[in-house]
């Protein structure tokens, strides 16, 4: 063949040997060409081809077979196409003139998709030669010794912009390694060493961007392997030129043909190229980058891949581009493909984070130990973790994407619940034998279940005297009648029902963990009443810990009434109290004198010693950290434990926060209780609430108003409680009885304005979120919550639960001036929704767990990317820990070596409940 012919076929045959070899490289998954398939585009190659044969006077009987070979490609299994795709090379291999290549080489990428394939033929033109074919590549996963080439220097940091996808392309070669390794290293020696290198060893990371990395918590490889993209941006439709549409983000090919740079009246610049595909022509334009003009000089008849909006000025259309790559030099990172976008900070671009996290998940991603056995893969259909890490950060689909995100989520669930097996463990199963109470549930109830799989009642002949109850401390004599015969209320069924479980646990020898849920105003206060009188029959001690003073003073207030009948002494510890006030108190406790303990964080000191403390109770665990809970069980000698708290918990969060504990809900509200009327006023409507509150006070009802913050701030447009209570008092309330309260006051001032109210000496109290919990007026009819869009949903109907505790009418007002529209819609809900635990979910949902009430006290590790709203995946992690934790108690044997130091680190900086 003349060197005429030859120039004139080689563009068409080194494309078309591109096409057919990349097949090779994917496994013969027929996915080279996504407009039809490799039939499809051999078809229109030999449409092309014949004319040029012809016209140079060659046979076009050779191209004839190309197509022949690969008729009903599609069809044929993977060993059938390797054999058919091996004829085809060896007729382009003959049609070129060339031996026949050991081993396909690496080529640019081919993006072809749409109504019809498109390919990207290398460029004609004589004044420009094509792009050079780069090396062969290697395999994924790198050699445990260093590589003795010199990797392409990364590309200059450009400003970050949106992305798209290609078809896979396999890993280049590793470069030479920066960290050191020795001789006779093992490859798990090996790979640790990798991957606990610095991240200064990833090319391109100089002595500033160490210093962004190490903002973001990257300071290993292996750091910037697991720091996982936030989302995926999808860039890899490609739509023909005339099909983009105006102002919509969409990506787009073409040819680029001409390149200009203009000044705009501000003096700022345009990069303007013409491109054009098939279909027409389009005008792309980069504002402020004048450093592209070269870059996109150098590639003038070559192809670019641009992502952005189709604007209309003036009368002018042009294509304002957020992101584009040239794929004929091999660069499709950004766009045109499932494009990852992850959390930055000043001084680091999006697209230099990409190279970054695409330097290391090409070289370093096979070299992450996986820590799950295959049989737990097995069973949850779990893809491998060095797979899941590179298919997070670029995955070529949404079904790769899947997978990882499924198998990531899973670890972090699964950890969560293997620690949760373990707190179980830990807590109940070590413990000593002896701490069952007997129950007497007839000392209770007015009526006793009869259930009889609740075997909690006492053995046969046992009684009051001859355990010796009667010559405890304490005398529980006074009165023959049961708790429930003393109380002005009978206890509701879920009451009953919750009073049942807690006995059930509290008559074992192992001691109880349990979470008590209950919506505000539920009765929670008098199961905890009944659990700590069954302590006190047993001959133990009692302890409730609330989280702040006025919740502990009314507990002390209600629990020591309900308590009196039968001459059980409660005490009271606050941090506020006189010396001498908590010396004696102490005293009581240590002796034995008092039975029950009432108190805040005071009930934890080094200096409070218990006689006998047989019950803890936790009164709105979630204003306590794990360590504050154990410090009080560590008062007593494995004493059993409840948790309340009146913030109901979607149980996708109680599965895992709370996944060592038994959870009863208090799903029942006492009878003759009104639903309080909810409204959302803005503008001139927040009138309404002021006018329901004089009506209300003149019927002899009280009112609460809730401000965000105690003063005024600069920085915040928001009402602050002191100036509102001025301004209030002066024009809007002048004849009626205002109060001030918030948490700056000193408590014997809080505690005077508290009984103040009480004692309806105050009409209206305005008030800071001190008020959230613990305050029991049933007089109050009105609650007004100023700038309600800076509260969650969970606060809000906590505030709203401070009226409707009584027998009259109720209603809650949320005000809001400059609402966004996820506020708007939070407070829409709050406005329809009464029931907490709907609440909960809709909270979860709007605002996510980490900003859900709790999750940052609960003792957790942070967890990113499981989503704990998903109870299937919860569910499965779950049953699946309980079972590897039956059959392997802290997972000794030797196939669960990695997941013991995996669970080990995931855990190392959290203490158990």
């Amino acid at each position: 063949m003349s060197q005429t012919q030859t120039n004139a076929l080689a563009p068409y045959i080194e494309r078309a040997r591109k096409i057919l070899q990349h097949e090779q490289r994917t496994q013969y998954q027929d996915k080279a060409i996504l407009g039809g398939g490799l039939e499809t585009f051999v078809a229109r190659w030999v449409d092309e081809t014949r004319p040029l044969l012809q016209n140079i006077g060659l046979d076009p009987a050779i191209v004839l077979r190309l197509r022949t070979h690969l008729e009903g490609y599609r069809q044929l299994t993977p060993d059938q196409r390797a054999s058919r795709l091996r004829l085809v090379l060896a007729d382009l291999n003959e049609l070129d003139g060339a031996p026949a290549p050991a081993t396909p080489q690496s080529t640019a990428p081919v993006i072809l998709q749409g109504k019809q394939a498109t390919t990207l033929p290398h460029n004609t033109n004589t004044t420009q030669a094509p792009p050079a074919p780069r090396q062969q590549k290697q395999s994924t996963a790198p050699s445990s010794t260093p590589a003795t080439h010199q990797p392409p220097a990364p590309p200059p940091e450009e400003p970050d912009v949106p992305h798209v996808k290609r078809p896979v392309e396999p890993p280049p070669l590793p470069p030479p390694n920066t960290i050191r390794l020795e001789a006779g290293m093992s490859q798990g020696h090996t790979s640790l060493t990798l991957l606990s290198a610095d991240v200064s060893a990833v090319p391109g990371v100089g002595p500033t961007t160490l210093k962004h990395l190490h903002h973001l918590g990257i300071r290993t490889v292996r750091d910037l392997l697991f720091y996982f993209p936030r989302e995926h941006r999808d860039y890899s439709k490609i739509t023909p030129i005339v099909d983009v549409p105006f102002n919509e983000v969409s990506t787009t090919m073409g040819l680029i043909w001409e390149v200009t740079v203009k000044r705009t009246r501000g003096n700022q610049s345009r990069t303007i190229a013409t491109i054009s595909d098939d279909s027409g022509k389009l005008y792309a334009t980069w504002f402020n980058q004048p450093y592209l003009q070269k870059q996109l000089e150098r590639a003038q008849g070559c192809y670019i891949v641009i992502t952005g909006k189709k604007q209309r000025f003036g009368n002018k259309v042009e294509f304002n581009v957020q992101s584009h790559e040239l794929p004929e030099q091999n660069d499709l990172l950004n766009t045109g493909r499932l494009v990852p976008t992850y959390a930055l900070t000043a001084g680091l671009s999006a697209k230099v984070l990409r190279r970054f996290t695409k330097w290391v998940v090409d070289r370093y991603a096979q070299m992450v130990p996986d820590h799950l056995p295959t049989p737990i893969r097995d069973m949850a259909q779990l893809i491998p973790l060095p797979e899941a890490v590179a298919k997070i950060h670029y995955p070529d689909n949404e079904e790769e994407r899947q997978r990882a995100y499924r198998r990531l989520a899973f670890d972090e669930l699964f950890m969560i619940q293997l620690g949760m097996q373990e707190r179980r463990e830990r807590w109940q199963f070590e413990a000593p034998q002896g701490n069952a109470l007997t129950i007497y549930p007839d000392k209770i109830f007015i009526a006793p279940p009869t259930d009889e799989d609740q075997d909690t009642s006492p053995a046969s002949g046992t009684t009051l005297s001859n355990i010796g109850i009667g010559s405890t401390l304490w005398s529980v004599t006074a009165t023959d009648a049961p708790l429930e015969a003393t109380l002005p209320f009978h206890y509701t069924d879920a009451q009953r029902r919750v009073i049942s479980e807690i006995f059930v646990d509290m008559a074992k020898s192992k001691p109880m963990c349990r979470l008590l849920q209950g919506d505000v105003g539920a009765g929670k206060t008098a199961v905890a009443a009944a659990g700590l009188f069954m302590a006190v029959l047993n001959g133990s001690q009692g302890a409730i810990m609330a989280p702040t003073e006025l919740l502990a003073e009314q507990h002390a207030r209600s629990i020591s009434k309900m308590l009196e009948p039968f001459g059980i002494r409660t005490v009271l510890l606050t941090g506020s109290q006189r010396a001498s006030e908590r010396a004696r108190g102490r005293a009581m406790l240590e002796s034995g004198e008092a039975a029950v303990a009432i108190g805040t964080h005071a009930l934890i000191q080094d200096d409070v010693k218990f006689y006998k403390l047989g019950l803890v109770i936790v009164d709105e665990q979630h204003r306590f950290g794990v360590e504050q809970r154990d410090a009080l069980r560590k008062k007593g000698y494995h004493p059993h434990m409840l948790v309340m708290t009146a913030t109901p918990i979607p149980r996708t969060l109680s599965l895992t926060l709370y996944g060592d504990l038994d959870v009863s809900v208090i799903d029942q509200l006492p009878p003759g209780r009104q639903k309080i009327i909810s409204r959302w006023r803005t503008g001139a409507r927040r009138a309404e609430s002021y006018d329901t509150i004089r009506q209300q006070v003149e019927e002899g009802h009280q009112a609460f108003i809730i401000c965000p913050l105690i003063e005024e701030s600069e920085s915040l447009q928001v009402k602050a409680a002191t100036t509102e209570y001025e301004r209030l008092q002066r024009e809007i309330f002048p004849t009626l009885r205002l109060g001030l309260l918030h948490g700056a006051m000193k408590p014997a001032e809080k505690d005077q304005v508290m009984h103040r109210f009480r004692d309806h000496e105050l009409d209206i109290l305005v008030a800071t979120s001190v008020i959230e919990v613990g305050i029991d007026v049933p007089n109050a009819t009105v609650m007004v919550i100023e700038d309600a869009d800076r509260f969650g949903l969970s606060q809000l109907h906590q505030f709203r639960g401070r009226v409707g505790r009584g027998k009259h009418q109720s209603y809650c007002y949320v005000l809001s001036e400059d609402a966004g529209a996820q506020s708007q819609e939070r407070l829409g809900v709050f406005e329809e929704i009464d029931d907490g635990f709907k609440l909960a979910e809709e909270d979860l949902r709007l605002r996510g767990p980490g900003d859900f009430i709790g999750v940052r006290q609960s003792g957790m590790p942070e967890m990113r990317i499981a989503d704990l709203s998903d109870t299937r995946m919860i569910e499965l992690t779950r049953k699946i820990a309980a079972s590897v934790w039956a059959g392997d108690p802290y997972l000794r044997k030797p196939e669960h070596t990695a997941l013991r130091e995996r669970m080990h680190l995931f855990w190392q900086d959290f203490m158990a409940h």
